[in-house]
């Protein structure tokens, strides 16, 4: 992968998008742990806590479940705290969905943003990479992990078989409910994603954290890297409209230095501070 600086001024701020969706990651570059093959093994993942995260997840990921969180934590009234704070927490959380790593998820953050960074991408996007795990804070509320972490999914609607482990569905009510069991449920094709209610976790948290600070590609890799049912298996086209498949262009450039930057060996965090 070439990463040599363009040798003219870049005209526009189009033509400097361009350039920088240009240089997608190479996975294997990235990938140190293992093979790329090896990541996202829900066959046989490593960890036992990550079928037991996702049958509790898909059982009670209801559309008015979620309704009930996005009230309950969008009005920011719970706790006031520096990003380092937030960090300090984050350092004792390991995240029991995630087959490819046991580390904590302040290490997570700091490889994802380190690999992002190495590869010259610009500064809001190594904060991105830096941020996008933070609303996982929403453990500290006493929130169950099953209610923060984990690939996400539209709710309202009817289930894809392209998301992980989708036969536990089978224990959430909204699958055998006549109003949110079809193609399109409560919406209506090609509404957008913004009129999406995705299930509750980190992922909303965060986006909605982070609005007024981050570029809009930012906001999209922030609400949707743990969408792998639409950015990976394209599951959910028939609700995105013609913006969204725009913007998913830079969830799926930020997508594979999120996953595979993923290895048992934490980075060294006194040389990173600085920058």
């Amino acid at each position: 992968m070439n990463q040599s600086p363009p040798s003219a001024p870049l005209h526009s701020l189009d033509d400097w998008e361009n350039d920088l969706l240009r240089r997608y990651p190479d996975p294997e570059a990235i990938a140190t742990g293992k093979a790329t093959e090896a990541y996202r093994n829900y066959e046989a993942p490593a960890r036992d806590t990550v079928r037991e995260f996702y049958k509790l997840n898909h059982t009670y990921q209801t559309y008015d479940f979620v309704i009930q969180k996005e009230q309950e934590f969008l009005a920011f009234n719970r706790k006031e705290m520096p990003v380092w704070e937030a960090f300090d927490f984050l350092n004792q959380l390991v995240d029991d969905s995630d087959p490819d790593t046991d580390l904590d998820q302040f290490q997570h953050l700091l490889q994802t943003s380190e690999a992002i960074r190495r590869d010259g991408h610009p500064d809001w996007m190594v904060l991105t990479g830096l941020l996008h795990d933070m609303g996982k804070v929403l453990c500290l509320f006493g929130e169950p992990q099953w209610a923060v972490v984990g690939d996400t999914f539209p709710v309202g609607c009817a289930h894809s078989d392209k998301i992980v482990y989708p036969e536990y569905f089978d224990l959430n009510p909204d699958h055998h409910n006549a109003r949110f069991n079809t193609t399109y449920g409560v919406y209506s094709p090609n509404c957008g994603l913004r009129n999406i209610h995705m299930s509750w976790g980190h992922d909303e948290y965060v986006y909605q954290m982070m609005k007024p600070y981050l570029p809009e590609p930012g906001l999209y890799m922030l609400r949707y890297h743990s969408f792998y049912a639409q950015h990976r298996e394209h599951a959910y086209a028939h609700l995105m409209d013609a913006h969204d498949h725009e913007m998913f262009k830079w969830v799926k450039l930020f997508n594979p230095y999120n996953l595979y930057s993923k290895n048992p060996i934490p980075p060294y965090w006194k040389t990173l501070k600085p920058y």
